[in-house]
């Protein structure tokens, strides 16, 4: 099943820790470079892909969408945030899309339409995974080390090893992407 996944553009960008200061070419060549990551994952997932970024302050009278090397790229209209078109995306496709934002408020407006939410660091790191090592890691519930920490009250019934039932269904999301 492939999932139309939304990306908020610079707050992946920001993620890293590494936004240059609005109006440098630096910050075009960032919005560049996630591109060209995002058409990459795109060749090896083959979801769908939406990229927002925020147009704004600057931005043209109305939306303004592209292709770059198969990914969507979307640009709001000035007086609209990239937020606002994501949240509107996220209603429109509900459970068929996941989102990539850190954002507290579209990551509960996605949660509301039932999207899958990844967040923007967690993305990162699996966008500069190009091995997808991550189909190991979620079939491992926990490793010994993880045992110490886990503390059930007597009452409590199951596995003690398991992770919960929502974290397996939240890995098991994740294995897709």
């Amino acid at each position: 099943m492939a999932t139309h996944l939304l990306v908020d553009g610079y707050n992946l960008v920001g993620s890293a820790g590494m936004a240059p200061p609005a109006g440098s070419g630096r910050l075009e060549a960032a919005r560049e470079t996630l591109l060209k990551n995002l058409a990459g994952y795109r060749q090896r997932k083959g979801h769908a892909i939406t990229v927002v970024f925020d147009g704004w302050q600057g931005g043209l009278g109305a939306e303004h969408r592209e292709f770059q090397s198969g990914v969507e790229v979307v640009y709001s209209k000035r007086g609209e945030r990239a937020d606002q078109v994501i949240q509107r995306l996220a209603r429109l496709y509900g459970r068929d899309c996941a989102v990539v934002s850190s954002d507290h408020e579209v990551v509960n407006s996605a949660r509301a339409a039932g999207a899958f939410l990844i967040g923007a660091a967690e993305f990162r790191a699996k966008l500069q995974d190009r091995s997808s090592s991550l189909s190991t890691v979620a079939f491992k519930e926990l490793d010994r080390g993880d045992l110490d920490r886990v503390k059930r009250s007597k009452d409590k019934g199951g596995n003690p090893r398991k992770l919960p039932k929502s974290q397996r269904k939240r890995n098991h999301q994740l294995r897709e992407f």
